[in-house]
């Protein structure tokens, strides 16, 4: 009995935040100074940016039937992840600075915790697109056969898998009953969870980027023996296009969070101070990067940027007063290929994958050059 008094006498569930940053040697202002509004105004305003071209990504994917497809979905999946951390972000913006002192110790584990969920759900989401990569490019196939059941099911496991992980220091792996132990960066969190996390991640971060190369020099090779005929020339270009776009994604991802990471590393296994000079750095440096992939889709996808232009165009006051939008119709690859477009003049001056009216055509004109 005495031992486990002895043990309940070491937490400090009831102390205040500043306890534990005072125990960490981390500083916290009680005031408001002008570099903490300049940090919340700049947080903020790239949060807003985040969560609206995220917001568009889904819509893009979700009206055009040209994406309805595994890889497409769960590229959404991802631009859900981004927009989970925008909302995270912005979370954290609204509890830091002379906040922080105010939080209790769960209200600060479910502002750290929103930030680990999603970044494990961005990590494990990439790890389901190598994965459905490596099943369809090695037969050379441009979408994979995986059915909407199973890719929902994937997506359900993956954000199951990201909320548990950011539970984890919440439900006990930290450091609020061995104060030796605790993080400098994060005061609340226990140093060996710190080494586990940022381990576990740098560890995956080798392994995508490891398939990813030996898929895409994969693609390279099987595509300089295909032949020059057209049809098998343009699928080439397609395949190769595709897998460029998500390379791009991957490696945009490791830079902005591997400096993080390996931070957090030696955080775990040093003392040292200068950890905290950098880390508000690299923590915008990692929240950049979520507002990375819409432009990626912009410049690599010329599909995606046809489709954001027309979801803009429908929200622009001049479409919206004549409600012309709602006759834009997006058709499959499947439709598209059975269809002539000498046959058809509205698709000789339209881009694949639009079929409108003459009136709508002249409206959705007068709308973009507005």
């Amino acid at each position: 009995m005495a031992a486990v008094t002895a043990a309940k006498q070491t937490c400090y569930y009831n102390e205040s935040i500043v306890f534990f940053y005072n125990n960490s040697r981390k500083p916290i202002s009680d005031t408001w100074r002008t570099q903490d509004y300049i940090v919340v105004s700049l947080g903020l305003t790239v949060c807003v940016f985040i969560i609206l071209a995220n917001i568009l990504v889904m819509t893009a994917i979700f009206v055009n039937r040209r994406f309805h497809y595994p890889i497409y979905y769960l590229l959404g999946n991802l631009a859900a992840a981004d927009f989970f951390a925008g909302i995270a972000y912005m979370h954290l913006m609204f509890h830091t600075g002379p906040w922080t002192q105010k939080l209790t110790i769960y209200q600060w584990f479910l502002r750290q915790g929103l930030i680990d969920t999603s970044l494990t759900a961005s990590v494990i989401n990439l790890m389901a697109i190598a994965l459905e990569r490596h099943q369809t490019i090695f037969t050379m196939q441009l979408h994979s056969k995986m059915t909407n059941q199973r890719v929902l099911l994937l997506i359900l496991g993956i954000w199951v898998v990201a909320i548990l992980m950011g539970l984890v220091p919440t439900m006990g792996w930290n450091c609020v009953c061995n104060l030796k132990k605790c993080s400098m960066m994060a005061p609340l969190y226990h140093k060996d969870y710190l080494v586990f996390w940022a381990v576990l991640n740098l560890v995956s971060f080798t392994i995508m980027v490891v398939v990813y190369t030996r898929i895409f020099m994969y693609v390279r090779h099987k595509s300089q023996r295909m032949s020059q005929h057209t049809t098998q020339v343009k699928h080439k270009e397609t395949v190769e296009s595709l897998m460029r776009t998500v390379f791009v994604i991957l490696g945009c991802f490791v830079i902005c969070w591997t400096p993080g990471l390996v931070l957090l590393l030696l955080d775990g296994v040093t003392d040292k101070d200068f950890v905290l000079r950098v880390e508000k750095y690299f923590l915008v440096l990692a929240e950049m990067n979520s507002l990375m992939n819409p432009i990626i889709y912009s410049y690599r996808d010329q599909d995606m940027r046809r489709t954001f232009k027309r979801i803009l165009c429908c929200l622009c006051p001049r479409a919206g007063q004549r409600g012309q939008h709602a006759g834009v119709q997006f058709n499959t690859l499947d439709q598209e290929a059975g269809r002539n477009p000498k046959d058809d003049p509205i698709l000789m001056s339209q881009s694949n994958g639009t079929q409108l009216s003459l009136r709508e055509a002249e409206d959705l004109q007068n709308c973009t050059e507005t």
